[in-house]
């Protein structure tokens, strides 16, 4: 009987100090808030970049199936209408805009 309440006593005292370890965790701190927010940034645009060759592709398949069908002389149902491919770009850093133009010096009229 004593092992048993001694057991219990401990696993509880173990899971209170879990606990309170981690009702003790800092809050994130701003250089890590900006590597998040930078992590979020490519990711987005890694789907952009993603979206651009899906739809590129896309419009190779469609083209091929339409030049295919012109060749067997099957009439080739009309083409859909959808926008362009949107080429997002190169990546390009939000702080690294701002960061050459910080970095010019002041000009200084002579007298």
């Amino acid at each position: 009987m004593k092992r048993i309440a001694a057991t219990t006593l401990l696993a509880l005292a173990g899971t209170l100090m879990g606990w309170s370890a981690l009702a003790k965790l800092p809050a994130p701190s701003d250089e890590a808030k900006a590597k998040a927010a930078e992590a979020a940034a490519k990711t987005a645009h890694a789907g952009k970049v993603d979206a651009f060759k899906l739809c590129q592709s896309m419009d190779k398949v469609a083209s091929s199936h339409q030049a295919s069908a012109k060749k067997a002389g099957k009439p080739a149902s009309a083409p859909t209408a959808t926008p362009p491919c949107a080429d997002p770009g190169p990546y390009v850093a939000a702080g690294a805009a701002s960061a050459p133009a910080a970095a010019t010096p002041p000009v200084v009229a002579k007298k």
